[in-house]
């Protein structure tokens, strides 16, 4: 980083650490123990939707990868879109399987990185409930290498539960590396598995 830049308030972008979503198994310990929430067994990889056959092949490598998978229960992996125009590669294991739920994430992730995809990569989800049909989601920010907790309302309406969010980001912050700028803490709205 030059002179330059630090005058013009620029910063070097975080690298992203994929390795970093292997701490979800042992947040979700303290996210229990801390707000009664367990996991759903459904997480996704969000990214910018790419046309061509490179991203085709792409998409159909980590698919195949995934669903090879023997232990995995109920469906397979699939590929959404959202309202937004975003794509989700959805993976569904059942709840006690978290950390097989994040090798599926960590595998997306780095196949779309290792064939010039990382660019595309905006996101990945792993959901939660409690009682109440209360949701939550954990959300990591592939270009800034941080999670933050994404928390709607129960019922009709896009609304979040500001409070709640707060509260699971003091109870993680020693298991995650959360994201401190709460204006990045983007709604993930229609996002599979909440």
């Amino acid at each position: 980083m030059g002179l330059l830049d630090i005058l013009l308030g620029r910063t070097k972008p975080v690298l992203p650490d994929l390795d970093r979503l292997f701490a979800l198994p042992s947040a979700a310990v303290t996210l229990e123990a801390a707000a009664g929430f367990t996991p759903t067994g459904t997480g996704a990889v969000c990214f910018a939707t790419v046309e061509g056959s490179a991203f085709e092949q792409t998409h159909r490598e980590v698919q195949a990868l995934l669903d090879a998978d023997a232990d995995r229960e109920g469906p397979p992996v699939e590929l959404s879109q959202d309202e937004y125009g975003y794509s989700w590669l959805v993976s569904r294991r059942s709840p006690d399987q978290l950390s097989a739920l994040v090798n599926d994430l960590h595998a997306v992730n780095s196949a779309m990185e290792v064939n010039g995809f990382g660019p595309q990569l905006l996101c990945s989800v792993a959901g939660f409930r409690a009682e109440g049909d209360r949701r939550l989601a954990l959300v990591y920010l592939y270009k800034r290498g941080t999670f933050y907790p994404f928390a709607p309302q129960p019922g009709a309406g896009q609304r979040r539960d500001n409070a709640l969010e707060l509260q699971v980001k003091a109870a993680l912050d020693g298991d995650l590396r959360m994201e401190e700028d709460l204006s990045r803490w983007f709604p993930v709205w229609g996002a599979p598995g909440l």
